[in-house]
């Protein structure tokens, strides 16, 4: 991995993580006042549709970031390549 590639990748997470940590801020304050206030019910507009898509969007990152990330394209290319590959009879 040149520098390029690895200050990018840096820079993703890093990324990631200041949103992982807004969104636990975020939600402690939702689901806090909703707790504090003793109303644990699920409503589309008090905040709760918007930490469910914020957490699919995250969790749709987190996957994008550690698991298909670049060595995972590289050993698809390799395999696709290999499997292309077809002995010649003659």
């Amino acid at each position: 991995m040149d520098y390029n590639n690895a200050y990018n990748r840096v820079q993703q997470l890093k990324k990631f993580y200041k949103n992982l940590i807004w969104f636990g801020i975020v939600s402690a304050i939702i689901i806090g006042n909703d707790w504090f206030n003793d109303e644990l019910h699920y409503r589309i507009f008090g905040g709760h549709l918007f930490l469910a898509i914020w957490a699919l969007f995250l969790g749709i990152k987190a996957v994008s970031l550690f698991i298909f990330n670049d060595e995972w394209e590289k050993e698809m290319m390799r395999k696709e390549t290999q499997k292309n590959k077809k002995a010649i009879d003659f």
